[in-house]
């Protein structure tokens, strides 16, 4: 399936205007978007929850480069850029007129400083791995920057997109923008009540004319289900973005209510602390594996809206390893048994399982444990609240976890921070000589054809033998109102559309 199918914009109904003569067109009043979780923070170079994510990317803050709807990598606050003839230098030009939200212009001393902000072991970054190859960042003048690399990095463009900039003054400021955020995006920040709900504001000086389209944007903060289904069902919210299968299912059919949907990027796991036994034994890991119906969990938790999931999305067609292709994803509970025999380790095996706080990944988790009972795994479930659970998984505090890992439009970043030895989000502690030496292959080869070889390899061997057991790609949902118009669902779960989205009254 294209990639290009795997969206769908929604282009419904009318705008509602406010009347009155101005300088600018008339804007609709506050969107209402309802989300089911509050963010842990927002600062965008600390944050590893979707629930800050889908609040920042795209709204609040912008990078150097974007991902556009049919998931390519296209100009962001660089318009153009240029590339020596032996992959080691990138020269970014960036837009005129872009100001932050405080007032003050984007200049290239702000992308450097954020850029090195990232690289910061202060700030311990999860996405410092994706600027790994840099080995200098220089500003030529206002308007400039260049970024100079150890060595060829093919990813570098893709992994910029999700790299805000952010102003010069929070270089070394580690909690200043987690409750203030200031970026150069369509909305600036305004309030957040906690547990209550987040107000963004229409950027005056936004770079993008006649954007945004609607004076503000509140994120209803609106943890139950049904209390969600019921507001979007009234018009007391215009959207729900990136909703499970269970919400998008009660839903289907109901009046002035319609579903966006798309196959997801990120995929749901279950990972394992490879520095504590038994886990470090990878005839463990397999029989995990094995021990896995993962067509039932995908019935059981997301309804049958999903695909059993390997290391990269099926999304991304020219990357993806068929899962056909992995002996270990066949279910075969006695083969399980027999591994766990074989790593001469006792059973029953008891451990306990970090859970993210999300319906979906806790009615999975219950799945698996159930499953892997059968074998002799005996899981004690734990599950946290969102801020407690990234702590703990930061700070590799697990025997196992249950959680979603996102994804982008670039193997490497699936791949590289994630499952290096010293990834900036390798927190199963996990080291395998030939998956690094497959990974820098991959970063530093500029030949398709090399780097499709490195990451089917890769993918083969995280599959079976690997720190986690990959469950499935899910389809991801959003609900909207008649009446909503521009809105467009990501794969990145990225709302960055909603700088072109309005709607219409109840």
């Amino acid at each position: 399936m294209r990639v290009s199918k795997l969206r769908t914009i929604l282009m419904a109904g009318a705008v509602a205007l406010l009347g009155g003569a101005g300088a600018r067109p008339a804007l609709a009043q506050a969107l209402q978007v309802a989300v089911d979780a509050s963010p842990a923070g927002l600062d965008p170079h600390i944050i590893t929850a979707f629930a800050s994510f889908q609040i920042v990317n795209g709204t609040i803050y912008e990078s150097l480069t974007s991902v556009d709807k049919d998931l390519r990598v296209v100009p962001g606050l660089a318009e153009s850029w240029a590339v020596s003839p032996d992959g080691k230098t990138y020269t970014f030009k960036l837009r005129s007129g872009v100001t932050f939200h405080n007032g003050a212009p984007m200049q290239a001393a702000d992308v450097v400083a954020s850029l090195e902000r990232v690289r910061s072991k202060d700030i311990a970054s999860p996405l410092a791995s994706r600027l790994a190859a840099v080995d200098a960042i220089t500003a030529a003048d206002d308007a400039t920057v260049t970024l100079t690399l150890k060595e060829p990095s093919a990813p570098l463009l893709a992994g910029l997109s999700s790299i805000a900039v952010v102003p010069r003054g929070f270089l070394a400021d580690k909690d200043g923008l987690q409750r203030q955020p200031v970026g150069t995006g369509p909305f600036k920040f305004k309030e957040w009540q906690p547990n209550g709900f987040i107000d963004l504001t229409r950027h005056e000086g936004y770079w993008t004319k006649g954007e945004p389209k609607v004076e503000s944007v509140r994120f209803n903060i609106v943890p139950e289900s049904a209390t969600r289904q019921v507001g979007v069902a009234s018009g007391q919210y215009a959207i729900l973005p990136n909703i499970d299968a269970a919400t998008a299912l009660q839903l289907k059919g109901r009046p002035n209510v319609q579903l966006a949907q798309t196959l997801e990027l990120a995929y749901s796991l279950i990972g394992f602390n490879t520095s504590k036994p038994p886990f470090d034994n990878a005839k463990v890991r397999q029989a995990v594996s094995f021990a896995l119906n993962r067509k039932e969990i995908i019935d059981a938790a997301l309804f049958g809206s999903g695909v059993p999931g390997g290391p990269i999305s099926p999304a991304l067609t020219a990357w993806a390893v068929n899962v056909d292709r992995f002996p270990c994803y066949k279910t075969d509970p006695a083969k399980a048994k027999a591994l766990i025999a074989e790593a001469g380790v006792p059973a029953p095996i008891k451990a306990t399982m970090l859970v993210l706080p999300r319906q979906d990944i806790k009615d999975m988790a219950q799945v698996v444990q159930q499953q892997l009972k059968s074998v002799g795994i005996d899981l004690e479930l734990k599950i946290p609240e969102l801020g407690q659970f990234i702590q703990d998984w930061r700070n590799s505090n697990f025997d196992v976890f249950a959680s979603t890992n996102a994804g982008a439009v670039d193997p490497d970043d699936y791949l590289y921070r994630t499952f290096r030895s010293g990834g900036s989000t390798n927190v199963f502690k996990y080291a395998n000589p030939e998956v690094d030496k497959l990974l820098d292959e991959g970063r530093v080869s500029t030949q398709p054809e090399a780097r499709k070889a490195a990451y089917d390899r890769v993918q083969t061997i995280l599959a079976c033998d690997g720190p986690a057991a990959f469950l499935a790609y899910g389809q991801l949902f959003s609900a909207v109102r008649n009446g909503v118009k521009e809105f467009e669902i990501m794969p990145n779960r990225s709302l960055g559309s909603l700088a072109r989205t309005t709607a219409a009254g109840r």
